[in-house]
């Protein structure tokens, strides 16, 4: 993307992250991880195994322009009340799939549900979260007719937008 700030790990810690986030309208949050947050994967270097965790919720809290992926983060959005576009348990790698139930699996299977998705995601990034959602869902929604694994992930995209009381 050429519009955007990469970020990969390559020895990065989380007081540099922290201090790189508020800067952004946008923060996009993908990889491996579980419901306390993104493990500290790649070069990153992070706080027992992780590179965002709960103490990132304050820089997180407010923006609903972010997006994270990564296995349960819908957990970790639910449980700190944050919004905008996220995954539940995500499949990208065939032992995933295999762990959740899906066996006639095989790695173009899979290389094609992230392939999409990702691209899907790439080209609506610019637009707001509920954009994102429904342009994901419709068009991730057709994949999700012929791929075993993009139907299990379609099922486990979601929209949290903050509801204010009238």
């Amino acid at each position: 993307m050429k519009d955007a700030t990469v970020i990969t790990g390559d020895g990065v810690t989380q007081f540099e992250l922290k201090s790189i986030i508020p800067e952004y309208d946008r923060v996009i949050i993908m990889g491996h991880g579980s419901p306390y947050g993104l493990f500290s994967a790649g070069g990153f270097i992070g706080n027992r195994g992780y590179i965002i965790d709960e103490t990132f919720v304050s820089l997180l809290k407010d923006n609903p322009n972010n997006i994270y992926i990564w296995c349960h983060a819908d957990v970790f959005v639910n449980r700190f009340s944050l919004q905008g576009f996220h995954s539940g348990m995500f499949i990208s790698e065939v032992g995933e799939a295999y762990h959740c139930g899906i066996k006639e699996v095989n790695q173009s299977m899979v290389d094609e549900s992230n392939n999409q998705f990702c691209e899907f995601v790439k080209q609506y990034r610019t637009k707001s979260c509920p954009d994102i959602y429904r342009n994901v869902k419709r068009l991730y929604g057709e994949l999700s007719k012929t791929n075993e694994v993009a139907d299990y992930n379609f099922n486990r995209i979601y929209l949290k937008e903050r509801k204010f009381k009238k």
